[in-house]
């Protein structure tokens, strides 16, 4: 039976969720409302998988997730939100979540994505994480982008993070380079395509379907 940890701060999901679970060998052995609780049970607790509403009352979700896989590197954390926003999406695949569902999912279709995460299996089918993730790691070859948009393949790959809204810490986390490295691709993107800022560059990525 694997061990559970639901993040949510509405006791009815996190009642539920625990008691469907069970008949799919899942132990919900703790549920936190809050962020700072999160923080603390998985530390002082044995778990095999978590799952974590983007949304809480004293912390943002994600924030919450990079902390959790500092804290806890090896806990598959899968993110669980009624607002399937690609940004959202999009950050918590940078910061190392296994997937994200949405909150109208089966109780089936839950289960098996924490069976999954916990098995260290690939994502499930149909999963926006797994397509999103494999979207801003795959290479852009400059010579398929539009024109006036003169960047090398890595400045791409930053401009498609940027238009899915990401930080600067989140794009080089994704892509696994300096912090350093990413504000100087960054400033060369907005240089290049004359853009005045992030956000104008970002609408540019959109337009052009990089995103």
């Amino acid at each position: 039976m694997f061990s559970l940890m639901i993040v949510d701060d509405h006791p009815v999901v996190c009642d539920a969720l625990s008691l469907f679970l069970r008949q799919y060998d899942i132990d919900t052995v703790a549920t936190c409302g809050t962020g700072k609780d999160a923080l603390r049970h998985a530390e002082s607790r044995t778990l095999d998988v978590a799952l974590l509403d983007v949304r809480l009352p004293d912390m943002d979700g994600l924030l919450v997730l990079e902390k959790l896989v500092e804290a806890v590197n090896d806990l598959p954390i899968v993110m669980f939100s009624g607002h399937e926003n690609p940004t959202y999406v999009a950050r918590a695949a940078a910061m190392g979540a296994v997937d994200f569902l949405d909150k109208s999912a089966s109780v089936a279709v839950v289960a098996a994505t924490l069976v999954e995460a916990v098995q260290k299996r690939s994502g499930r089918n149909g999963s926006q994480l797994l397509r999103i993730q494999n979207l801003m790691q795959a290479p852009v070859e400059p010579e398929e982008l539009p024109d006036g948009m003169p960047l090398t393949s890595r400045e791409a790959q930053v401009l498609r993070h940027m238009g899915f809204g990401l930080s600067n810490r989140e794009i080089a986390n994704s892509l696994r380079i300096s912090v350093e490295t990413v504000k100087e691709h960054v400033q060369n993107v907005l240089r290049k395509l004359n853009a005045s800022d992030r956000t104008a560059a970002a609408v540019r990525a959109v337009r052009e379907g990089l995103v």
